[in-house]
């Protein structure tokens, strides 16, 4: 079957409400345009590093504990397993759009080029409203860490956050090569000290410890595997199971964050792919592994646990600090606290890289002012990386105690933009198959194919959906006397940003008169011919780094 020129639009489309992809879809593919083009320093392992950054950090080390006292160590392994299934379905469906087309604006611009304009609209900006919070809240975060050595009363938070603050800004302004360079050696410290905790914890576990307890399973038979929550038998037992499963879910937020990367990518037709699938088994085995093992050495009903659930951000807060002191170890909390910090300082700064791309990427779709796509010598997007800095300042907020309650709603609401991303991203792949299978495109024409293909992505746009619409369904059980059967707060904190998203979409819809793009007229051929050209070219360049590697150096990519 003949290709259909995706510039021309079959007749009738228009009277059917489709719209025609316009011609800035060469700039969205990447061409090289004066002065709004990104450099491309970003190789496969730095990638998978920034993608771990942002994934791995203070919901894993701190937040776990959390789901362990509220559900219970079997709860939480099953959630993580689950959820860590459905994140490669997010990050394959992604992979699979990226590799046709690597596209500067990320999967703002494959929402927008291969579903509907609305959609990327809603998309970016809601991403980019996100990530504006999140940033100064890890900073923020970042200052209260380091009270465990310098209390509030000796040095305000605000110097901490001023330093914080300024740091990253310029380790974003110094150019792409730097930043991955740097967020490569954090990221990899990361890797290190999440490594040296998963063998440490299972050799408590196994009885090496000061206390020589071997505990084993122990603490999943007493107290038990599975904790009943806000109800008694298996009632109580299933709404642990999903109460851990959306942590799990806001767990694994970030690792989208690969398709900001694609536009900065060196050969992304081989990064790309190769940065997903080894992000997502890194993530599963840290996030479910390290769940499993301190499930083993920290029983659910701990009162050190329960202790630890009411710290913000430190060592005490952290449920392996618990399962670490319970062992008799007395030295490590404050080596263990300056690798929080890290964690946290690695992660605040591919946030505001984040900010800077999504917003840049919204400019280059022509959905936010066209100066925001401006780069400088370094290809750094300064316009786009200044305005999203000037929203660091809200991390001033917590210097204030009275204040932080605010924050921490702006921070509670904003998290359903994740799984919005991620709903946002399966329905542009579904609508990108649809196309390639309306104009005759074969999976054997891709250079890497989603897992379980459109099925998957069917899959968990459903799994995502069921997610976000029980986010809070505690809200709707009885547990105040004083508001009655309904937790108001908790509602609208929880599910705010769903009304946000919906307007963001059908307000860009009325306003611009936007159209469904038709899968015949989809554009999936625009710079894709520079694309074949630039691989070609790299691949000619570096045939000879392409042999084939030892064992050692095979088990050494897994981590690095």
């Amino acid at each position: 079957m003949d290709s259909i020129d995706p510039r021309k639009e079959p007749k009738g489309h228009e009277e059917q409400g489709f719209s025609v992809p316009s011609e800035k879809a060469d700039l969205d593919a990447g061409e090289t345009i004066e002065r709004t083009t990104l450099h491309k320093g970003l190789h496969a392992r730095q990638i998978t590093m920034i993608a771990m950054g942002g994934a791995i950090g203070t919901g894993l080390i701190i937040g776990t504990g959390q789901g362990l006292a509220t559900a219970g160590p079997a709860s939480i392994v099953l959630s993580y397993a689950i959820v860590g299934f459905v994140v490669y379905l997010v990050m394959g469906a992604l992979g699979e759009m990226a590799t046709w087309i690597p596209m500067a604006s990320g999967f703002t611009g494959y929402a927008t080029r291969f579903c509907h304009p609305s959609l990327g609209f809603a998309l970016g900006w809601s991403y980019w409203l996100k990530y504006i919070v999140v940033t100064p809240n890890q900073l923020t975060a970042a200052a209260l860490v380091l009270q465990y050595w310098v209390p509030r009363e000796q040095v305000n938070p605000g110097v901490f956050i001023a330093i914080f603050m300024v740091t990253i800004i310029v380790c974003n302004f110094l150019g792409i090569e730097f930043f991955g360079a740097l967020e490569f050696v954090l990221s990899s410290v990361k890797v290190v000290v999440m490594i040296g905790i998963i063998i440490l914890c299972l050799v408590l576990a196994l009885g090496g410890g000061p206390d020589h307890d071997r505990k084993g399973f122990r603490y999943w038979n007493k107290p038990g595997a599975f904790k009943p929550y806000m109800a008694e038998g298996d009632l109580g037992k299933f709404l642990a199971v999903w109460a851990s499963m959306v942590t799990a879910t806001f767990a694994y937020l970030g690792t989208e964050l690969v398709g900001i990367t694609v536009g900065e990518a060196v050969n992304p037709r081989k990064t790309v792919p190769r940065a997903i699938r080894l992000t997502f088994w890194r993530i599963l085995f840290f996030y479910v592994l390290s769940v499993l093992l301190v499930g083993l050495n920290v029983p659910y009903d701990s009162p050190d646990l329960l202790f630890a659930n009411k710290k913000k951000a430190s060592a005490s807060a952290s449920p392996f600090v618990v399962a670490i002191s319970s062992a008799g170890i007395r030295t490590l909390p404050s080596i263990f606290n300056a690798c929080i910090l890290i964690f946290i300082l690695s992660a605040a700064n591919s946030d505001l890289y984040i900010c800077s791309r999504t917003i840049y990427s919204l400019a280059v779709e022509g959905q936010a002012p066209r100066f925001l796509a401006r780069t400088n010598a370094r290809g750094v997007p300064f316009f786009a990386l200044g305005v999203s800095a000037i929203f660091t300042l809200l991390a001033f907020m917590n210097v204030s105690s009275a204040s932080e309650t605010i924050f921490s709603y702006l921070a509670s609401f904003v998290t359903m933009f994740g799984l919005l991303v991620w709903i946002s991203i399966l329905i542009s792949h579904i609508c990108f198959v649809r196309a390639r299978r309306a104009q005759g495109v074969p999976d054997s024409a891709l250079a890497y194919t989603a897992p379980l293909g459109i099925q998957g992505s069917y899959f968990a746009v459903a799994f995502c959906i069921i997610v976000a619409l029980t986010k809070n369904f505690s809200a709707f059980i009885p547990n105040d006397e004083k508001y009655g059967n309904f937790d108001y707060k908790s509602f609208i904190t929880g599910y705010l940003g769903i009304p946000i998203y919906l307007s963001l979409y059908f307000g860009h819809k009325i306003i611009r008169k936007s159209r469904a793009v038709h899968p015949k007229s989809c554009d999936l051929f625009s710079g894709k011919d520079r694309i074949d050209q630039e691989q070609a070219e790299y691949e000619a360049a570096h045939a000879p780094s392409d042999q084939p590697k030892s064992l050692v150096g095979r088990v050494a990519g897994m981590f690095f």
